[in-house]
């Protein structure tokens, strides 16, 4: 998947905010159908979240 010029820049953005970026892209399968979203993330919790 083609990369748009915004992805860096969210990807960054995230992981500033304290996000850990888990894929990159995300692959999911839903009904036979193989899709990728741009970013798969979820925060950083505990001790190392940035609030």
């Amino acid at each position: 998947m083609a990369k748009d010029r915004f992805h860096q820049v969210v990807k960054t953005a995230l992981e500033s905010d304290g996000w850990n970026v888990t894929h990159d892209p995300l692959q999911i399968k839903v009904g036979g159908v193989d899709m990728e979203i741009d970013l798969g993330a979820e925060p950083i919790t505990g001790g190392g979240a940035r609030r």
